[in-house]
């Protein structure tokens, strides 16, 4: 039988001042990017927060985002 393991990120990887907004913050997306993967769409804040390019957001808790996109209408 093989045993699993299961890795977990810090809830925060903010090492500088003044500290980035928490995960659970309305203001989340305010951290600093610590890691970016634009050809997948995606960078790693440094709070932990996996921010998607169409505005998706993945919480370290596992939570989902949706997307959130502000809708430009024509006048």
């Amino acid at each position: 039988m093989a045993s699993t393991t299961t890795a977990r990120l810090s809830t925060s990887l903010c090492r500088h001042e003044p500290r980035c907004p928490a995960a659970d913050s309305p203001d989340r997306d305010a951290a600093r990017v610590i890691a970016a993967v634009p050809e997948q769409g995606w960078s790693l804040l440094c709070n932990a927060v996996l921010l998607f390019e169409d505005t998706g957001e993945l919480l370290p808790d596992g939570q989902v985002i949706a997307p959130h996109r502000t809708v430009v209408t024509a006048a």
